[in-house]
C-alpha cells in the first residue's frame, strides 16, 4: 500500500532578503542568484538547494568592478559548453549597462569577462533565450522617452556569441496601460508620467512564445507580473500583451495584507522535470524582498500562476528515483544501479566509467511505460572513431534504442528501424566540447520517444518498436562521467499532433467523436450518450492536472469532466462541470448511483473557456482544485487507477493532460 503525506511548503521558502532572484537547475540541482551586495563584500547572492524549498546560503558571486559602482542588479547565470555565463546590470541606477562574468562553477567565483554588452544610457535585467531555430536572444529592459507612455520598457537583440550583441535592439513590450505607471510625476525624469516594464523572462509552449514581465510600482496595489505573446522571437512589431489592468489582471498581484510586491520572476522545472514554478520575490516589511515559489501552467492560450500563495502548498515532486552521486565510492555505484562491464566509480558529484575497451553500462529498471530522465553527461577520453556514449532504453534485456555521442556527432539509432541502421544523425555546433557536462532529456510514453540535447541542439520524437523498462548509461571504448540523473514515473500529452491513440488514448464508449483538433483532444458528439477516453498505467498515487472546456452546442443537461482515478474494475468517481444554483457553475463529483457531492467553482469560472483542474490522489483520497482555487475531497478507490476524460450532450475539448507519480515516502 503506498503511504504518502500532504508534505507542503509555505512562502517565503527563504526568509532573508534575495531581491531579482534568478534559479539555475544544473545537474539536478538548484543555484539561485539575487540582486545587491552580500555580508562578504561580494556582488550578488548565491544560494543551493535540492528541491527549490530548503536553501543554503552561499559567498557572493562576483567581486565588485574597480570604480564607484552602487548598484548590482538582476543577475542571470546561462550554464553553456563548460563555462557559467553571469548576465548583470551595473552602475549608478541612472547610469546603467549590462555586462558578463564567467565561472567554471555554478557557484563561482565569477570574474568579468570585460565585456560590456549595451550601450544605452539605462539598460538592466538582461535574459537569454535560445530559439528553436538555434539563434539566441538577449532581452532587456531600457528607456523609451519619446513613446506615448515614457518609461522603461523591453526589448530584445540578436547575441552574435556569448559576448556580443547585434547591436540592433527592437522594441518588445512597453507601457500602455495605467497598471503599469511607476510614478505620476517623477522628479529625477524631470516631472513626467513615468512608466515602467522591466524584468523580462521568455518561454516557449505550443508554438508561441511568452514573454513575462513585471510592471509598475511595488508599492501600487496595480503592480505585479504579466505577460506579452508573439509567435517569433523576430516579430518586427511589439508583442500582445495581455493584461489591461481592468478586464484583464496581472497573472501575480499585490494581495492587501496579504502579500505586497510580488514581482522580477524567473521561471525553472521541478525536481519532478514536468512542473513549471515561477520564482519570485515578494516585500515582508523590515527584511526586503524574500523569495517565494509557485506553480506555472498554461490553461489553453492563458498562462497562469498559482499564486501567489498565502497557505501551505504540496511541496514539488520528486522523481521516482535520483541519483546525485554525492556518496563517493572507489569501485561501482549506489542502489539501484545493475553494473554491467567497464571500471565505474563515484567522485565529486559524477558516475565514472573509464576503462576504454569494450562496452560497459550501468541500469536501472523503470516499473512504468510512461517516464521523463533528464541527466548530464560528458566524455572522460579523447574521441576515436569507435569510441561512444550515451543513453540506452532497453526491454527485457535487449536494447530499445540508443542515443550515442561519437567523434563528430550525436545519433539515435535503433534495431528495430531497417537493421539498426541511425533513425537520426545529429551534427553537433561547431564549439561542442564533449567534455563538459551536456544536458540530455528523454521522454517515453510508451513507444513515444522525445530526446533533447541541451538547448535543442538536438531534437527528436517519433516511435520506437517496444516500450523499455529499463534505462541504461553506456559506454562503448571510450569513458565517460555521468551526472545529476532524475527519473519521474508519468506522462504529458500536449495534443500537438493526431497521433493521440498511438499515445496510448482508449475510447471506452465514443467511438469516432473523439479526433484531435488545433492542438486540443475534442469529443465533438453533443448526443445524450456518454464519451469516455481513458490513458494510462494503474499508479497507487499522483498528481493528474487536465484542462478542458465546452465546445459549441450543449443540451440543457450536457456536461464534460473527468474520471480521476479510473480503475479496472469500477470507473471511480465522476467530477463533471454543471451549473448549480443562481447560475454560478459547480463541479458535481458523482461517487455512485445515489452519492453526489457539489463544490461551487470561482464566480469568474466560464465554461466555454479553458479551465484547469488539479487532483492529487494520495493516502485515499482525491483532492480537487480548480486552479488555485481548493475545492474539497472525496474518497479514492482502493486500487490503482488510471485516469479518463468524460462529455455527455456536449461538444467539450481538452488541450492538456498531465499524470505524475507521486513518490512513495
Amino acid at each position: 500500500m503506498t503511504t504518502t503525506a500532504r508534505a507542503a511548503y509555505l512562502n517565503p521558502v527563504h526568509e532573508q532578503d534575495f531581491p531579482d532572484p534568478y534559479v539555475l537547475k544544473f545537474r539536478g540541482e538548484y543555484w539561485a542568484y539575487c540582486t545587491g551586495f552580500r555580508a562578504d563584500g561580494r556582488a550578488f547572492g548565491v544560494m543551493h538547494s535540492r528541491d527549490l524549498v530548503r536553501w543554503r546560503e552561499l559567498a557572493g558571486a562576483l567581486a565588485p568592478l574597480p570604480g564607484d559602482h552602487p548598484c548590482y542588479w538582476a543577475p542571470e547565470v546561462v550554464y553553456r559548453n563548460g563555462r557559467f555565463l553571469l548576465y548583470y546590470s551595473v552602475g549608478n541606477e541612472k547610469l546603467m549597462h549590462l555586462r558578463v562574468a564567467v565561472a567554471t562553477h555554478p557557484a563561482g567565483p565569477f570574474e568579468d569577462s570585460g565585456h560590456q554588452l549595451t550601450h544605452e544610457e539605462f539598460a538592466i535585467d538582461a535574459h537569454v533565450f535560445a530559439a528553436a531555430d538555434g539563434t539566441r536572444w538577449l532581452f532587456y529592459a531600457t528607456d523609451f522617452l519619446t513613446h506615448t507612455h515614457i518609461g522603461t520598457g523591453t526589448v530584445c537583440d540578436r547575441m552574435l556569441d556569448d559576448f556580443t550583441l547585434a547591436g540592433r535592439p527592437r522594441p518588445v513590450t512597453r507601457a500602455r496601460y495605467d497598471w503599469q505607471v511607476y510614478d505620476p510625476h517623477r522628479v529625477e525624469k524631470g516631472g513626467v508620467r513615468w512608466h515602467t516594464v522591466e524584468g523580462p523572462f521568455v518561454l516557449a509552449h505550443k508554438g508561441k512564445l511568452y514573454q513575462m514581465f513585471s510592471g509598475g510600482n511595488w508599492q501600487n496595489l496595480t503592480y505585479g507580473v504579466s505577460y506579452a505573446v508573439s509567435d517569433t522571437v523576430k516579430r518586427e512589431d511589439e508583442w500582445a500583451q495581455t493584461a489591461d489592468g481592468e478586464r484583464v489582471l496581472p497573472i501575480l498581484r499585490t494581495i492587501p495584507g496579504a502579500v505586497v510586491g510580488p514581482g522580477h520572476n524567473s521561471v525553472v522545472r521541478g525536481p519532478d522535470n514536468r512542473q513549471l514554478f515561477c520564482v519570485y520575490h515578494r516585500w515582508r516589511e523590515g527584511v526586503g524582498r524574500v523569495l517565494a515559489i509557485d506553480r506555472l501552467d498554461w490553461v489553453g492560450e492563458r498562462m497562469t500562476v498559482l499564486g501567489p500563495s498565502t497557505t501551505p502548498q504540496p511541496t514539488p515532486l520528486a522523481p521516482a528515483f535520483a541519483d546525485y552521486f554525492a556518496e563517493e565510492r572507489a569501485e561501482g555505484l549506489g542502489a539501484g544501479w545493475t553494473v554491467r562491464g567497464g571500471q565505474w566509480s563515484v567522485r565529486d558529484g559524477e558516475a565514472r566509467q573509464e576503462a576504454t575497451d569494450g562496452g560497459a553500462a550501468a541500469a536501472c529498471d523503470v516499473s512504468a511505460q510512461s517516464f521523463v530522465v533528464e541527466l548530464s553527461l560528458r566524455a572522460l577520453s579523447e574521441a576515436t572513431d569507435i569510441g561512444a556514449f550515451g543513453v540506452r532504453l532497453e526491454r527485457a534485456g535487449q536494447m530499445v534504442c540508443q542515443f550515442a555521442f561519437t567523434a563528430r556527432k550525436a545519433v539515435l539509432s535503433c534495431p528495430g528501424f531497417e537493421a539498426g541502421k541511425a533513425v537520426a544523425s545529429f551534427t553537433l555546433p561547431p564549439d561542442f566540447e564533449p567534455h563538459v557536462f551536456h544536458l540530455l532529456r528523454v521522454e517515453v510514453d510508451g513507444t513515444y520517444l522525445g530526446i533533447e540535447l541541451d538547448e535543442g541542439d538536438a531534437r527528436w520524437q517519433g516511435y520506437v518498436p517496444a516500450a523499455p523498462d529499463r534505462v541504461a548509461l553506456f559506454t562503448a571504448h571510450t569513458g565517460a562521467a555521468f551526472a545529476g540523473f532524475a527519473l519521474t514515473v508519468g506522462w504529458e500529452d500536449l495534443f500537438t499532433q493526431a497521433d493521440w491513440r498511438a499515445r496510448g488514448w482508449q475510447v471506452v464508449a465514443g467511438g469516432d467523436s473523439w479526433q484531435v483538433i488545433g492542438q486540443e483532444l475534442r469529443c465533438t458528439a453533443t448526443d445524450d450518450a456518454p464519451r469516455i477516453v481513458c490513458k494510462g498505467e494503474s499508479l497507487d498515487a499522483y498528481e493528474l492536472v487536465v484542462n478542458a472546456r465546452l465546445d459549441g452546442q450543449a443540451t440543457p443537461e450536457g456536461t464534460y469532466g473527468l474520471y480521476p482515478a479510473f480503475g479496472a474494475h469500477e470507473r471511480g468517481p465522476l467530477l463533471t462541470v454543471a451549473r448549480g444554483g443562481a447560475g454560478r457553475w459547480s463541479l458535481v463529483a458523482q461517487t455512485d448511483e445515489t452519492a453526489r457531492q457539489e463544490f461551487p467553482l470561482p464566480p469568474s469560472f466560464d465554461p466555454y473557456m479553458p479551465q484547469q483542474f488539479r487532483v492529487r490522489k494520495e493516502t485515499r483520497q482525491l483532492h480537487i482544485q480548480c486552479e488555485a482555487t481548493p475545492l474539497g475531497s472525496i474518497p479514492a478507490p482502493h486500487e490503482a487507477t488510471r485516469v479518463a476524460l468524460y462529455a455527455q450532450g456536449a461538444g467539450a475539448a481538452f488541450d492538456m493532460v498531465r499524470v505524475t507519480e507521486i513518490k512513495k515516502q
